[in-house]
């Protein structure tokens, strides 16, 4: 493993011919893949960008992005991806909050890059496709290992999204841990679905330079056109949300994971156990993780295979990381004790850019507090039980959502769910749930909350189930409880 920047140079000179990236039908071996950087960075130090600038990037997952990644680490920037999803107004604000000088967008245009010329005047385009140079400018080598690497703003569905600040020594740290609790050999090629402006997807592209292995590259998540990549490029791994992973098992038929593939990384959220069961039947090497932003990426992971069907075990800390569960006054808790999950170690973030108090309560005392509710049992696994901002509070009883969702995904008729929180006179919140019926399939609202009632305490059956035709979702998957629609109860 590379153990010091500059990253790419290193790697280009160790495996200059090794397969690096493929996209489409384009393929690139380290070298030429180094090379491509160089030109990039060149041309944008031409430009005025250098140490500590922050260069934004409105671009699809793709060559373009890559290249710029590397490129902006080469002149010492900090990258920062950008929301493919959200509005200009939406992005305008991030790169304020930021102090985004540059922006890189995708050749083939955007409408919103208008708009945001017109919001922030002083922003500086940059060119996503740099002309051959015969005599490349200077380029710096890779930042000290401290510096700010990215930018990656938290999803902000309980408000104002926070920008976090992570380091080159963040995505060094998530690589190692990665290779020792999943092994990776240099001859790795994994399959990058998710965005890369979601941490789950970016630490693809950090750990195949720092580790070796080559990334094919989807622009976005399609479940047949994943399913021939599998079948086809010899893929050994791949991540993915549980939305994913159930969409590419429809698309399949249940047929066997590909012999070739020995890991499916699976994040973003808790994972059904029925759809655990499901691919654990079909041979699909899934291990599930536990994760977030401000610890780039994984902080838990369970090996391939080894969940069973156990609900929200995300296994045991990865190497160089410690767990903990704190009580309300940051105690630490026995085992089997329920309270907030708390991280430590060297993929913890700098910080929230602009926000020192907010950085300061959430690493106080040395630890990350992450506002999730969890349980370490008596051999050091991990019992993700929900994120503090979905948990529901009625009549003084706590409410685990995914445990509600749990049980209605059980009923033959659910195809999906999502449960959330509704005002209650009585009991301050109750317990609502959205719900998405298989095609064909028919049930009453009131028939599914009979059906809970067989698998749920009284408190926790839903006072209203509403029937939609889908749920809101981010770009990478994940269940946007706070923007469940409203529907007929």
């Amino acid at each position: 493993m590379i153990s010091a920047p500059p990253w790419l140079p290193a790697r280009a000179a160790m495996t200059p011919g090794a397969a690096a990236l493929q996209v489409g039908g384009e393929r690139l071996d380290w070298q030429t893949l180094a090379a491509a950087v160089r030109r990039r960075a060149a041309c944008w130090q031409g430009q005025g960008v250098g140490p500590g600038r922050v260069v934004a990037a409105l671009l699809p997952n793709g060559r373009d992005f890559v290249v710029g990644m590397h490129a902006a680490a080469a002149c010492q920037a900090v990258w920062l991806p950008l929301n493919l999803r959200l509005t200009a107004a939406e992005l305008a604000v991030q790169l304020r909050d930021a102090g985004a000088s540059c922006l890189v967008h995708d050749a083939r245009g955007d409408a919103r890059v208008p708009e945001l010329l017109r919001a922030l005047p002083d922003l500086q385009l940059l060119r996503a496709n740099a002309p051959p140079q015969p005599a490349p400018g200077r380029v710096l080598a890779d930042a000290p290992p401290q510096a700010v690497r990215a930018l990656l703003y938290t999803s902000g569905t309980t408000g104002r999204a926070k920008g976090v600040e992570l380091t080159h020594a963040n995505f060094h740290a998530n690589a190692l841990a990665t290779r020792r609790r999943l092994g990776w050999a240099c001859g790795e090629r994994w399959l990058a679905c998710l965005p890369f402006f979601h941490v789950g997807g970016l630490v693809v592209l950090t750990r195949s330079v720092l580790l070796g292995g080559g990334v094919v590259v989807h622009e976005r998540f399609d479940a047949a056109a994943v399913s021939r990549t599998l079948d086809e490029e010899g893929i050994t791994g791949t991540s993915l949300v549980p939305t994913m992973l159930a969409r590419l098992l429809d698309a399949r038929d249940d047929a066997p994971a590909p012999p070739t593939l020995r890991v499916v990384l699976l994040g973003g959220g808790p994972v059904a156990p029925e759809l655990l069961a499901r691919a654990l039947r079909a041979g699909w090497p899934v291990a599930p993780s536990y994760g977030l932003t401000e610890a780039t990426s994984q902080v838990a992971t369970l090996p391939p295979g080894a969940s069973g069907t156990r609900t929200n075990v995300a296994g045991r800390a990865l190497p160089g990381l410690a767990l903990r569960i704190a009580n309300a006054d940051g105690r630490p808790l026995p085992a089997g004790r329920e309270g907030e999950i708390q991280v430590r170690g060297p993929t913890v973030m700098a910080g929230y850019r602009n926000l020192p108090r907010e950085t300061e309560r959430a690493l106080r005392g040395g630890w990350l507090h992450t506002g999730d509710v969890g349980v370490l049992d008596h051999e050091g696994w991990l019992h993700v039980l929900a994120r503090r901002r979905d948990l529901i509070v009625t009549g003084g009883e706590n409410v685990y959502p995914a445990e509600v969702e749990s049980a209605l995904r059980a009923h033959p008729a659910v195809r999906e769910a999502g449960v959330a929180p509704g005002p209650d006179a009585e009991f301050g919140q109750r317990v609502e749930a959205w719900v998405v019926l298989n095609p064909d399939a028919r049930a009453s609202p009131q028939e599914i909350r009979d059906f809970c009632r067989t698998r749920l305490a009284g408190y926790k059956v839903p006072r209203a189930v509403h029937l939609v035709s889908e749920l809101p979702r981010t770009a990478s998957g994940k269940l946007l409880r706070r923007a469940l629609p409203a529907g007929p109860g």
